[in-house]
Parts: structure tokens; C-alpha cells; sequence
């Protein structure tokens, strides 16, 4: 008789334990259809972060390295601004290529200056204080395959535009333009 209540004990348990898997099973089978009905909207908002992402303006300089660099550099000065940093990326991604697992060379040099003008500062963040964001500004000197481009990060429409055009000038100056 003992034998026999065992089973019927092990019975019930067995019962008792397929009850909660075909729970699961039966919630994982509901999120995976929830999934579903969500995907076209992770779909169509990773294609608008896409959209909104934001690209360079670049101008070619007819000249090397350094004297992309210099030119920047005093274009920046001449307009009575001061280089705040000047971040040296080309060296860094250089140097630490091996250390990532990586062979490939993305610039011979790549110099970043890093800048404020307080005029443009004030009117760009006293239009949307979360302009700060922005802050510094940043032209760049590339050296990719034989060719020295200098140019800056594009920024958005509206009150930024001020910061666009004070790029655009010492970019083109810088290249000669």
C-alpha cells in the first residue's frame, strides 16, 4: 500500500510540475507573438535614428598634414577664440588598433580642436539652454589615403545654425577657400 501511495504521490507531483511549465511555455509563446506586433516599430525607429544622424562637411586641403593643422589652428586664433583641446584621434586609434583585435589603418592623422566662442555660445544656449550639448565646437583635420580634408560636424537646423556658419567660415578659411 505504501508502494502504491508513492506513486500516486509521485502522480500529482508530476501534475503539479507540468502545470507551471506549460505556464511558461504558454507565456514565452505570448511574448514572442507581443514581439511581433512590435518589431515594425523598433523597424521604422531604428530607421529614423538613422535619418537623423548627424554627417560632416568637409573641404579638401591642397597641402600636408601639419599645415592643415597649422592653418586651422590659425583660423581658429585670428577670430579671437581659444583652443580649448586639441584631441589627437589618428594617434589614438593608431596605437590601440592591435589592443581591439584590428589591422586597419582608418587615417595616417587625424587631428580634432576643440573650441568655445562665448558670443555664439550665449545665443545658441540662451535660445535652448540643452544647447550646451554642443559644446565645445569642433573642427577636424583628416589624412586618409594620400588626401587632407579639414571640416566639422554638421549640426541642427534652428538656433544651432549660428555655430554651423562660425564652422563653415573657419573650415573654409583654414582650406583656403
Amino acid at each position: 500500500m505504501r508502494r502504491a501511495k508513492r506513486c500516486i504521490d509521485l502522480g500529482s507531483a508530476e501534475r503539479s510540475l507540468t502545470k507551471p511549465a506549460n505556464y511558461w511555455l504558454h507565456a514565452i509563446i505570448a511574448k514572442e507573438n507581443d514581439m511581433k506586433n512590435y518589431l515594425p516599430t523598433l523597424a521604422f525607429s531604428l530607421i529614423g535614428t538613422a535619418a537623423f544622424a548627424q554627417e560632416a562637411t568637409v573641404y579638401p586641403f591642397e597641402g600636408t598634414f601639419d599645415d592643415a593643422t597649422f592653418s586651422v589652428e590659425s583660423a581658429i586664433i585670428g577670430r579671437g577664440l581659444v583652443i580649448d583641446y586639441v584631441s589627437h584621434t589618428g594617434e589614438m586609434l593608431n596605437r590601440t588598433r592591435a589592443d581591439v583585435g584590428s589591422d586597419v589603418e582608418i587615417f595616417a592623422a587625424a587631428d580634432v580642436f576643440l573650441f568655445c566662442s562665448a558670443s555664439v555660445s550665449r545665443q545658441v544656449m540662451e535660445a535652448d539652454p540643452m544647447n550646451i550639448a554642443h559644446c565645445p565646437y569642433g573642427v577636424f583635420v583628416i589624412e586618409q589615403e594620400g588626401e587632407v580634408q579639414i571640416g566639422y560636424r554638421n549640426h541642427p537646423e534652428g538656433e544651432m545654425q549660428a555655430v554651423q556658419t562660425l564652422l563653415d567660415e573657419i573650415a573654409r578659411e583654414a582650406a583656403g577657400g
